[in-house]
C-alpha cells in the first residue's frame, strides 16, 4: 500500500478511542476499482470492548442506534454484539469514504492469521479435484467465507468472488506462496507453470494427505467433523507444537470424498449461523433506517450483477 493512502486510512483512527488492532478492506482498495464511491471497511480490535464503547459514546454518539444509547449504553452495546452477534459491533456508515491491509497490530493478529491462511488452503484443497489452476485455488479459498452466507442469496454480487480474486490476484499469490511451497515440499501437491503466467496445480488426493489437511483445519470444524465421522485419541508427536505429548482427538476419515463432503457441510452451517446472528445484531446496532439503507445498497449491487 502506498504511504499516502496508508496515512489517509490511519487518520480515521484519530477520531475514535485507542485500538490495539485495525485492518481495512473493501472493493475501493482494489487496484482496478473504478467506483470511488465504494466504502472502505474497517475492523477494529480492542481487549476491553465495554471500556472502548464507553469512551466512543462520548466521542461519537452518532455511531450507535439511539435506542442502544438511551436504554443501556456501552453495556447493552457490548451485550448485543456478544450475545446476539458474534462478538462484533457493526455499523455500515462509520466509514472513511475517500484485500485486507493491517494498519495497527498490538495483539499479534498477523501471527494468528498465518494459522488461518494454512487452514484456508487446506480446506480449499479438500474441495478441489486432483488438477486445477492457481486462480481456481484462490477462488475456492475466497468462496469459503461466503459458503452458507445468507447474503449471497439476495444481497451480494454473484460475481463477487471472481472480482475479488482477479482484482487481488498478486496479493493472494504473495499470501499463499509460502504455504504452497510448504505443501509442495511435503509432496502434498505440485505447482507447474504453463505457457501463460497462470500456474497449474496437481495434488495428491490419497488418504494420508487428506488426513494431514484435515488436521490443519480449525478445532471447531474438526470437532464437528469428529461428531459426524467419529474420532479417536492420539498422542501429538509434533515437538514444537504447543500441545506436544498431549492426547488430542483425530477425525476418523474413510475417504477423501467423505471428508470433503462433511467439512463442506460443517463449514456451511457455521457460516450460515454466524451470518444470520451478525445480521440481526447489525440491525439492532444501527437501527432500522440505516439498516434498510445499507441493505438496499447491497441489493441494488446484487441486482445489477444478475441483469
Amino acid at each position: 500500500m502506498e504511504k499516502g493512502k496508508r496515512a489517509e486510512l490511519v487518520s480515521f483512527l484519530k477520531s475514535v478511542p485507542f485500538v490495539e488492532f485495525c485492518c481495512v478492506y473493501g472493493s475501493t482498495l482494489h487496484p482496478n476499482n473504478k467506483d470511488k464511491s465504494a466504502m472502505v471497511d474497517y475492523i477494529l480490535g480492542v481487549s476491553d470492548p465495554l471500556q472502548w464503547h464507553s469512551q466512543n459514546l462520548k466521542m461519537n454518539a452518532d455511531h450507535y442506534a439511539s435506542w442502544l444509547r438511551l436504554l443501556g449504553g456501552a453495556r447493552l452495546i457490548t451485550q448485543v454484539a456478544d450475545d446476539i452477534g458474534v462478538g462484533v459491533h457493526f455499523n455500515p456508515f462509520v466509514i472513511w469514504n475517500d484485500k485486507v491491509h493491517i494498519l495497527v497490530d498490538n495483539l499479534d493478529i498477523a501471527n494468528t492469521n498465518s494459522v488461518n491462511l494454512r487452514a484456508a488452503l487446506s480446506a480449499a484443497l479438500l474441495l478441489l479435484p486432483s488438477k486445477f489452476t492457481q486462480e481456481d485455488l484462490f477462488a475456492k479459498i475466497c468462496s469459503l467465507s461466503y459458503m452458507g452466507d445468507l447474503r449471497m442469496l439476495f444481497a451480494e454480487d454473484k460475481n463477487k468472488v471472481k472480482k475479488i480474486v482477479q482484482g487481488q490476484f498478486d496479493l493472494f499469490h504473495s499470501m499463499y506462496k509460502p504455504f504452497l511451497q510448504e505443501y509442495e515440499a511435503r509432496d502434498f501437491l505440485r505447482v507447474s507453470l504453463s505457457g501463460t503466467d497462470q500456474a497449474n496445480i496437481s495434488q495428491d488426493c490419497g488418504l494420508p494427505v487428506t488426513c494431514s489437511l484435515v488436521s490443519s483445519l480449525p478445532l471447531a470444524i474438526r470437532s464437528q467433523m469428529g461428531k459426524k465421522l467419529g474420532q479417536k485419541k492420539i498422542i501429538n508427536e509434533l515437538r514444537n507444537a504447543h500441545f506436544a505429548g498431549q492426547a488430542i482427538n483425530e477425525v476418523i476419515i474413510g475417504s477423501r470424498e467423505e471428508a470433503s463432503k462433511c467439512m463442506q457441510g460443517v463449514l456451511r452451517r457455521i457460516v450460515m449461523i454466524s451470518s444470520a446472528r451478525q445480521a440481526v445484531s447489525g440491525l439492532l446496532a444501527v437501527g432500522g433506517i440505516n439498516a434498510t439503507k445499507y441493505l438496499a445498497n447491497k441489493m441494488q449491487k446484487a441486482w445489477k450483477s444478475w441483469t
